[in-house]
């Protein structure tokens, strides 16, 4: 099966300027990282804060050009940093950032930062990107209501479906997903996650998916990628990594993070949501 989205040998590098007492220098933010990532799978980059991972991510989305090194998607190469990217490309690969409340701007509807992306980027009439932007409410787990309401008017797991709904309105293939519910509660993070896996079935979506827990990894990735100082030190599928982990650092990693047991979360979730409906 060909990869929606491919890195290959990828590099980062930063200059880091000088001073009077030191000379301007490169850093190495990532360096020579390979991946691939196919039609409904996910690929989960963990590591720790400065590793690496969150630049990855960006080079991933489009935001920011690779150093070196090739990254493809649906097979075609791409790189922003020669090529100005086509619409068609753009719509293909959409973010979801950590932060619900920094992501929305505070001043647009609902309804206007869903029908944002159709707006600039396609030729679609007003009514129908009304009637997708509503549609896509629903599929997020929200009432149409709420359409012409603010950003401050919901909750931050409420934010995150808005956030997520806005990413799916190109109808992208590749979601990248940066640590999409760590600034939520846990049983926030359980329902989230839910809607995750079952958006990725409906419409067949590939994630890259960042975060330092290790518990959510466990539960929506099938790929594991582990990196320590801009590097991939250790890669291969969830039951490996996890059963086995080879290298020292992912090992510590392992033993350093506290657990939480997503799976039983989910399970309250749904007795909760089952009492509630019978009572």
């Amino acid at each position: 099966m060909t990869a929606i989205v491919e890195g290959r040998a990828l590099t980062r590098d930063y200059l880091v300027p000088g001073s009077l007492t030191r000379k301007t220098r490169t850093v190495r933010a990532v360096n020579g990282i390979s991946f691939a990532v196919e039609r409904g799978k996910t690929l989960a980059i963990v590591g720790e804060s400065g590793s690496g991972k969150s630049t990855l991510a960006r080079i991933v989305a489009l935001i920011d050009p690779a150093s070196g090194g090739e990254l493809r998607i649906e097979g075609q190469p791409v790189d922003i940093a020669s090529q100005r990217l086509t619409r068609e490309m753009r719509s293909k690969v959409q973010m979801v950032f950590q932060n619900p409340y920094g992501s929305l701007n505070p001043r647009q509807k609902i309804g206007d930062v869903l029908m944002e992306p159709l707006a600039l980027n396609t030729d679609t009439p007003a009514a129908e990107r009304r009637r997708r932007a509503e549609e896509m409410l629903v599929k997020v787990g929200l009432p149409v209501e709420v359409f012409n309401r603010y950003p401050h008017m919901f909750s931050g797991g409420q934010r995150q479906r808005i956030a997520i709904a806005r990413a799916l309105m190109l109808k992208p293939t590749l979601l990248v997903l940066d640590e999409p519910v760590s600034a939520l509660d846990l049983s926030v993070q359980a329902q989230v996650l839910n809607l995750l896996a079952d958006l990725q079935e409906e419409f067949n979506l590939a994630y890259v998916f960042i975060s330092h827990d290790l518990s959510v990894v466990r539960y929506i990735a099938d790929d594991v990628l582990v990196m320590h100082k801009g590097e991939a030190v250790e890669q291969g599928t969830r039951e490996a990594v996890f059963a086995n982990p080879t290298h020292p650092y992912t090992r510590e990693l392992f033993a350093a993070t506290p657990i939480t047991d997503v799976q039983a979360i989910r399970e309250r979730v749904a007795r909760r949501r089952a009492m509630r409906a019978t009572a």
